[in-house]
């Protein structure tokens, strides 16, 4: 994971199903991206993003969904 400024002005932002939709809890994740997937606070856009690779997030998912162990 690396958290920097990313070129992604062409990014297509969407809110992750895992936000609760909330003004002040809100995750957005780019789709398309091979091998990463870029997140970011949807209240600051123009903020970090975060870079997790795609079996990270993957993982993460599953836990989220209690899929893991």
């Amino acid at each position: 994971m690396r958290a920097e400024h990313s070129h992604l002005s062409a990014a297509r932002w969407r809110k992750s199903s895992y936000s609760d939709g909330g003004d002040s809890n809100c995750v957005e994740v780019a789709d398309g991206r091979p091998g990463v997937v870029p997140v970011r606070d949807s209240t600051r856009a123009r903020g970090p993003v975060l870079h997790f690779g795609t079996a990270a997030w993957r993982s993460f998912l599953d836990t989220l969904d209690g899929r893991t162990g």
